[in-house]
């Protein structure tokens, strides 16, 4: 027994220590940056590479969360419908006010506004990883450049208000073309600062916009928008 009690002590303590290592080596800290005219100039450069102009003539678009989540968005109704596991809720995104649409369940006051706030949150989160580089000069946004350590420039954004979490910061990191390649984030939902996902396999819709697929962790662990039309 005390043999067993040792080897699982010994066991938690080495985890204990990977977890620490892996923070250390991890986590960078966060960027200062100045803000400037040459950020907004960067930011446009970005969000016209990714034809912006179309985003914002595309009134809907629908897609699929990493194969949990599925929204179909009336962006011009600001009016979302969110589906997950078996619920489905009208949302608009506007008044963050909606509809819970069930067949099966009777909802009390306080089930309904909680499926009402999870659909937004799930939609804040999942259309993030949608049309990020838009929201660039959305209101309360600071954006500065960072330069990197091969003398490439950065899109440091920090967005002040709105949202479910306001105050992250991130980092857009350009292709020679000013397509972002990848974004390295600072925020409060992830337990290490600088966590970076690629920005890749582009799809051109009927708009002209272009959406990026899929948003890879270090290689591995994929973000991947699907059914995207």
């Amino acid at each position: 027994m005390k043999k067993t009690l040792r080897i699982v002590s010994i066991i938690f303590l080495s985890l204990i220590i990977i977890l620490f290592v892996g923070y250390v080596v991890l986590n960078e800290k966060l960027p200062e940056g100045e803000i400037s005219p040459e950020a907004d100039s960067l930011a446009e450069k970005m969000t016209n590479a990714l034809n912006m102009e179309a985003w914002e003539l595309t009134e809907k678009i629908s897609w699929t969360f990493r194969g949990t989540h599925s929204y179909e968005w009336d962006k011009a109704a600001d009016v979302v419908k969110v589906r997950w596991d078996d619920y489905e809720v009208i949302l608009n995104t506007r008044t963050e006010s909606g509809l819970v649409v069930s067949s099966k369940n009777e909802y009390s006051a306080d089930q309904f506004d909680a499926l009402i706030e999870t659909a937004y949150n799930f939609f804040n989160n999942d259309s993030f990883w949608l049309y990020a580089p838009f929201k660039v000069f959305d209101p309360g946004v600071e954006r500065s450049i960072i330069t990197l350590k091969d003398g490439s420039q950065a899109l440091k954004v920090t967005y002040t208000t709105g949202g479910s979490t306001p105050g992250d910061s991130y980092l857009w990191i350009l292709g020679e073309d000013y397509k972002p390649v990848a974004i390295k984030m600072w925020a409060s939902i992830l337990p290490i600062g600088g966590m970076e996902f690629t920005w890749e396999n582009y799809l051109t819709l009927p708009t002209g916009v272009m959406i990026a697929q899929d948003h890879f962790l270090y290689g591995s662990m994929n973000v991947a928008l699907t059914y995207i039309k």
